[in-house]
This record gives C-alpha cells, structure tokens and sequence, in this order.
C-alpha cells in the first residue's frame, strides 16, 4: 500500500466521521451551556435499593458536555452488596478529590446527557465480585491530584478500564468513544484485554490495535476508535459509536 493511499483511507475512516460529527453536534440545539445549567439528576434507570435486595454490578456511560461532547463518554461504575440500603458509585474525575464515591447519583444524567448501560451483573455472581471492583478501585495508580489528563489520558474511562481488567468475568466493553479506555504507559504497551480474551497494543493512547473474541478488532488512532464486533455483528465509527446488535447486556 502506497502513502497516499494509507492517508485517503486513514480520511475516510477519521476525519470524515468527525467532521459529520462536529455538523450533527452543532445543530443540535438542546446543550447545556454551562456545567451549572445543566442537570446532573437520575435517570430512573435504577429502582430504589429497598426494591432490588440482591447483589448488582452496573457499568454506565453517557456523553460528555459541551465540545466534548462530540468526541467522549464518560464511564463509572456502580455496585450494591446484597441487602444493602444504597447503591455506591464510583467516578475518577479531573477536579477536586479525584476518584469520587457517590459524586452523583448512581444512575444520574451526565451533564445532561442520559446514561446507557454498559454492563449488569446480578445475584450471587456480583456478590463474589464486588470486593474485587472495590480493591481495584482503591488500588487505582493514578489517583491523585495531577494524575488525570483528559486526553489521551489516564481519565475517567482509564480508571474504569483498570477495574474492568481486575474483573474480566464481567465481560464489559466501554463504547469505543470512551476516550482514553486504551491509554496504558508505554512500558506496558502489551497487554490482556479487559475480558481476558485477546490483546491490546497501545502506544500511550495515541495509536494501538486490539483484538479479542469480546472487545471485537480495533484500531486506535489519538483515541479514536474504528473497527468491528465479530461475536455481535457491528461497526466502530470514528468519535460516532457502535452501530450494530444493540445491548452487550
């Protein structure tokens, strides 16, 4: 393959949907316009705790505000010990102390933007994984102030990628436009993937290449995330999302 025929494929498949990207997002007219203005409350995806005693394990992620928006999910991650009267989120941000614990409510829009669920573990299983999630959460690496970079990364979505790796049985996939999900430092470019079921080379986020039988095959290019799901048949488009069999729930 010629250079200009890797750059016109490289056009196509980047550029292009991140121009359509940036058209659709700026004739949208219903954007918060400021983070004060815009509404943080729940979605009503989440029954009461009282209502749901058993052991959960949930993994959301909604679209970023602003100009953000147009590129990024953010993700975080929600458990519940059976019996117990709440449920716990946890979030790593980029302000104040770093990994929140119930910053906002569990199942809470995100800068406006509803959340999707992206996982569910219910019952005895999540009871037995749920101390795993909450050691991985305390054992975070980046989690002090000055440790988070919103591009490309760690962030929000490399803070949930490393507790999704501490809990393959999980089987979870962030969208591909959870930006910074691929960011590892360069010492360890190679890797598992989160489920356990291929490997990930990434370049500190900036480029990498993943396969595996869950996460699909993809290209990473500045965080960017093109490719394909081959065990549920769907397309990654560039800074778009997933377009395919809908729920990996």
């Amino acid at each position: 393959m010629t250079l200009a025929r890797l750059v016109v494929i490289l056009l196509l498949v980047f550029v292009v949907p991140l121009a359509a990207r940036v058209a659709w997002w700026t004739l949208r007219g219903d954007l918060p316009g400021d983070w004060g203005s815009a509404d943080w409350s729940s979605a009503g995806l989440l029954p009461r705790p009282a209502d749901k005693p058993d052991a959960m394990i949930h993994v959301y992620a909604a679209r970023v505000g602003r100009w953000r928006g147009i590129v990024a999910h953010h993700a975080w991650i929600v458990v519940k010990e059976a019996g117990a009267a709440r449920y716990t989120r946890f979030d790593k941000v980029g302000w104040g102390s770093p990994v929140r614990t119930n910053g906002w409510p569990a199942d809470g829009r995100w800068f406006g933007n509803p959340p999707q669920l992206v996982a569910a573990l219910e019952g005895e299983a999540a009871e037995r994984l749920i101390p795993r999630v909450r050691a991985a959460v305390a054992d975070y690496p980046y989690r002090g102030f000055g440790d988070y970079r919103a591009w490309p990364g760690p962030n929000s979505n490399t803070f949930i990628a490393h507790v999704l790796r501490a809990t393959p049985e999980l089987g979870a996939i962030l969208p591909p436009t959870a930006l910074g999900k691929d960011w590892r430092p360069l010492e360890s470019w190679l890797s598992l993937t989160p489920s356990g079921t291929g490997v990930s080379l990434s370049l500190g986020g900036y480029a990498g290449i993943t396969v595996g039988w869950v996460e699909g095959v993809d290209v990473i290019l500045f965080g960017a995330v093109a490719g394909i799901d081959l065990r549920r048949p769907a397309v990654k488009v560039p800074f778009w999302g997933r377009f395919g069999v809908a729920s990996l729930v």
